[in-house]
């Protein structure tokens, strides 16, 4: 299967001196203003103070308002910005029928007729809070429907 070639922006700061507690708004915050990833990790900075890297991933166009809010929203006096590759399957997304509701399946051929699935996480959690029933139920429910779907078509 042939992958899909893109060239990106990578952002990146530490963080040692600001509240864990505003990591997780930010991370929504640069999504929503257009990130296509966005993740912190726990380092270890000079002096052995704890810390963690922000990191988010663009589209070029993306860069300067992403990076404008890492400056107005963390302690950080630079970010550093790099050109990545990423190489990715093409994909598709399949809405499949299961007894918790129709349910978003992402599907990537990785090599001829051998599939990867993923049901979308978002479509799984507002099922199981509808239906009181676990979220890997209905994750499992999902992928038995993509199974049935994809073997019999």
């Amino acid at each position: 299967m042939p992958e899909q070639i893109e060239t990106l922006i990578l952002l990146e700061t530490n963080i040692d001196d600001m509240p864990g507690e505003w990591l997780g708004p930010l991370l929504e915050q640069l999504m929503n203003a257009g990130a296509l990833d966005a993740w912190s990790t726990p380092i270890q900075m000079k002096k052995n103070r704890p810390a963690v890297q922000l990191s988010a991933l663009c589209e070029a166009e993306k860069a300067p308002e992403l990076r404008a809010l890492l400056f107005v929203h963390t302690s950080t006096l630079g970010v550093r910005q790099q050109e990545v590759q990423r190489y990715s399957l093409p994909r598709r997304i399949e809405r499949v029928e299961t007894r918790f509701g129709p349910i978003r399946v992402k599907l990537a051929e990785y090599a001829p007729a051998r599939w990867k699935a993923a049901p979308e996480f978002e479509d799984c959690l507002a099922a199981a809070r509808a239906h009181g029933a676990p979220l890997a139920e209905v994750y499992r429910a999902a992928l038995a429907r993509i199974d049935f779907v994809m073997n019999s078509g």
